[in-house]
């Protein structure tokens, strides 16, 4: 499961859904076009564009199942493209805001918000992950979208990641319950990051573009919450687990 961004968010974020499910309806029309053009004899294929319209139509309506098929395979092909051509701005962390092998053959990449339970509880299978598999990196993406204490939060995580004390402030923060301006504080404490400093950046809008950047490649990857991960040329959504980020990790690995 995820936690699902502010209303102002969701929409922007939903859009690129709903164009999805208009272009796999498309796709659908054109494949089968294309198919049946393909396999149907001379006198069929030289039909005009109604008749074949209505071949694919009905075609359509006697296998069903092909629709679902087509919507999957047409978001998995669109999102393994998309991922491909931002993957530089995705697997490229900013500063230390990341952990694990600096010489990784596979970059995991998670999008995530302080204030999200699930992220919280996907925080040990990460742990697992990187301590089991010397291979690997995780890339953090700030994406505050819970909260007004979310950004606050984003913000210290990202002069941390500045400092070289970056999980040390991420570990910290997910230790300290409720998102609020005080244990915001008490994380860069413990962190090492002083309390001026921690509201310096927090009063800062240097890391606003940072943040905005995040946003902008989630709405690309139709993320709909937190967290998200990026493995390979694939999308996992939610608290998936340990087993499925290892099994994302090597189906990537394999390709």
């Amino acid at each position: 499961m995820t936690d699902q961004p502010r209303p102002g968010v969701r929409a922007a974020l939903s859009n690129r859904t709903i164009q999805m499910t208009l272009g796999a309806f498309a796709f659908i029309a054109a494949a089968a076009g294309t198919a049946l053009a393909v396999q149907a004899p001379t006198s069929v294929a030289a039909t005009d564009k109604a008749a074949i319209e209505k071949i694919v139509h009905d075609y359509i309506l006697d296998h069903p199942e092909i629709i679902p098929q087509a919507i999957e395979k047409l978001q998995a092909n669109r999102m393994s493209t998309t991922i491909t051509d931002n993957r530089a701005a995705l697997e490229k962390p900013y500063a230390g805001a990341w952990e694990g092998a600096a010489n990784a053959d596979v970059t995991v990449v998670e999008f995530f918000d302080y204030a999200c339970g699930y992220c919280r509880a996907s925080l040990p299978d990460l742990a697992k992950l990187v301590a089991g598999d010397a291979k690997v990196k995780v890339v953090y993406r700030e994406l505050p979208i819970l909260s007004e204490e979310s950004s606050d939060a984003a913000k210290v995580s990202l002069l941390a990641a500045e400092r070289g004390q970056y999980m040390a402030y991420h570990k910290a923060m997910y230790g300290a319950g409720r998102v609020t301006r005080d244990s915001i504080i008490a994380a860069a404490g413990k962190a090492g990051i002083s309390k001026a400093d921690a509201e310096a950046a927090i009063a800062s809008s240097k890391y606003d573009a940072e943040i905005q950047s995040n946003i902008a490649l989630a709405q690309k990857l139709q993320a709909s919450g937190t967290p998200t991960f990026v493995i390979g040329g694939q999308v996992l959504n939610g608290a998936v687990g340990y087993d499925a980020l290892q099994s994302g990790v090597a189906a990537a690995r394999g390709k």
